[in-house]
């Protein structure tokens, strides 16, 4: 794969960063691309509110099976769309090989190994939370009964949050995205943080279905949430963004986002206390845990930063990002 990857430096990104030779025009604007990116997140979520199955309203929640079932094959259906028109703009615009293309949408290689270097890197972010997991809430006890499978074979929530989610929207915001920045010669700055914002955008209309299916909560409650969620998941696609094009694995987008949605947003305050399922009760808490959380937290922290370029470099990357 290195020969790959010199192809993808020479063929799209030497006129972008070799200042002493004169730069052919890219075969699209930054511009362009980020209209496309917006058309991409418009046909993701906009299909949810043009059927009654897929709809939501005060009697039928985001999280019904047959909401989220519908749901899935709309998201199919214009992830296949969307990365078909990428291919199709990659290869008439830019006259990219099929291979190339695999490459760029990070298809193939799958990069096992790659995967399984971003997946340890992110889980130091959550040293603090796996501990209370696994060790406060005894939940090695609960992959013993490979109870986690079960649910997400049973649970439709846990199918869609945990699976289909992160692999539709890896798909449509990374996937079928960043060739289109790549190809336009956006700067790594630009490709890492602008693509996200829109990948951010994209979850605010959370804030209507909120509303219909909350009417109690204030609005500026409401709204404060949707900002919230928006500065979130902006973060993480600005993540997702530099994993993807420092291992060029759509695969290893995936396992990161589908681990961050299962771990949700670490504890930063309070008293780590245990829960119990059964009686649906939490213990007032011990300092022991909590002092070792804390622990935990940081220094999972620490060791995260002093590891991001280590285990992020790879032969299949699709930028050089060095200099960043």
């Amino acid at each position: 794969m290195p020969a790959l990857s010199s192809l993808l430096v020479s063929r799209f990104l030497r006129p972008w960063w070799h200042k002493d030779e004169i730069p052919a025009p890219p075969p699209i604007t930054t511009e362009t691309a980020s209209i496309l990116l917006v058309l991409y997140a418009l046909l993701y979520f906009l299909p949810f509110y043009a059927s009654s199955t897929t709809r939501p309203s005060p009697t039928l929640s985001r999280d019904a099976p047959s909401v989220i079932r519908a749901r899935i094959r709309s998201v199919t259906i214009s992830c296949f769309f969307c990365l078909a028109a990428t291919a199709i703009i990659l290869t008439n615009t830019a006259g990219v090989s099929p291979s190339t293309i695999l490459h760029l949408t990070g298809i193939w290689p799958l990069a096992l190994l790659d995967t399984l270097r971003v997946l340890s890197l992110t889980a130091l972010l959550f040293l603090g939370p796996l501990f209370h997991y696994f060790i406060v809430d005894s939940g090695w006890q609960d992959w013993l009964r490979l109870t986690p499978f079960h649910e997400l074979h049973a649970e439709w929530t846990t199918w869609r949050n945990i699976v289909i989610g992160p692999v539709t929207e890896e798909f449509l915001f990374r996937s079928a995205s960043i060739p289109l920045m790549l190809i336009a010669r956006t700067s790594i700055s630009k490709t890492i943080f602008l693509s996200p914002i829109i990948f951010g955008l994209a979850h605010v209309h959370h804030f209507y279905e909120f509303r219909l299916t909350h009417p109690e909560v204030p609005a500026a409650a409401a709204f404060l949430r949707s900002i919230f969620q928006f500065a979130y998941t902006t973060l993480f696609g600005a993540y997702a963004t530099f994993l993807y094009v420092r291992s060029g694995s759509l695969l290893a987008a995936c396992a990161v986002h589908a681990f961050c949605n299962c771990m949700g947003l670490p504890k930063l305050w309070g008293r780590v206390r245990r829960y119990y399922p059964a009686l649906r009760s939490e213990e007032s808490g011990n300092v022991l845990w909590t002092v070792t959380y804390y622990i935990f937290l940081v220094a999972g922290a620490v060791l995260w930063y002093r590891n991001l370029w280590v285990l992020t470099e790879s032969e299949n990357a699709l930028i050089d990002t060095s200099d960043f």
